[in-house]
């Protein structure tokens, strides 16, 4: 269970290669509202993170919930990102 002053940051398929040197759990803070505000604070540390997440396919999940970017969030929710999928 994620701590209520922190967001559980999770990363799938290629997007955890991306990832590497981000922690999986990021402070709550005042500039973090919505989803869209992870990924600003994640472009903060990693650039080329942020450049994959705003991929228009790149799905995000809030407890294991499809949302899109402008979502709420509050301490303690996991926020996971997944690339898009394809299929043969």
């Amino acid at each position: 269970m994620t701590p209520k002053n922190y967001f559980k940051i999770l990363f799938f398929g290629r997007l955890r290669d991306f990832s590497e040197n981000i922690k999986n759990e990021i402070p709550v803070s005042d500039e973090i509202k919505c989803v869209e505000d992870v990924i600003l604070y994640l472009d903060t540390l990693n650039p080329h993170l942020g450049k994959e997440l705003r991929k228009p396919f790149t799905l995000v999940s809030v407890n294991k919930n499809l949302v899109k970017t402008d979502f709420p969030i509050v301490g303690g929710e996991e926020v996971a990102f997944l690339p898009p999928v394809t299929g043969g």
